[in-house]
């Protein structure tokens, strides 16, 4: 993709558009791709990741890998990492609105508004 010409190109920080998966920590392509394209448009955005039961289950034994070092930290602790989620929402909220605009045609108002609430449940 080439974000020069695509609708994404007034992203502040690219690296947010990804279009693998993170499992166990690792960006995974998985074995084949799909194109997401701009509906207002029809023009392609991105081609990206088209998991499968075999993905699906390593991300299943990576979060239950993961639970206990979570159930391990004391309140405090996961506050903070929290805290720090719910800070980087909010500080590329406009970028992951832009992101989920082009994907999904709606106003980038109303994308925005869905980040900052989602933010919010954090």
């Amino acid at each position: 993709m080439d974000l020069k010409t695509s609708p994404l190109s007034s992203l502040q920080d690219a690296a947010l558009l990804r279009t693998n998966s993170l499992i166990d920590g690792h960006w995974v392509g998985g074995k084949s791709r799909f194109v997401v394209n701009d509906p207002a448009t029809g023009h392609k955005l991105a081609d990206v990741a088209n998991l499968g039961t075999d993905e699906t289950e390593r991300a299943i034994i990576a979060a239950n890998t993961a639970w206990p070092t979570w159930r391990g930290k004391t309140a405090k602790e996961r506050h903070a990492i929290l805290m720090k989620w719910f800070a980087l929402l909010n500080q590329h909220a406009d970028d992951l609105a832009r992101i989920m605009t082009a994907e999904q045609g709606k106003p980038l108002a109303e994308a925005r508004g869905e980040v900052i609430y989602g933010a919010s449940f954090i």
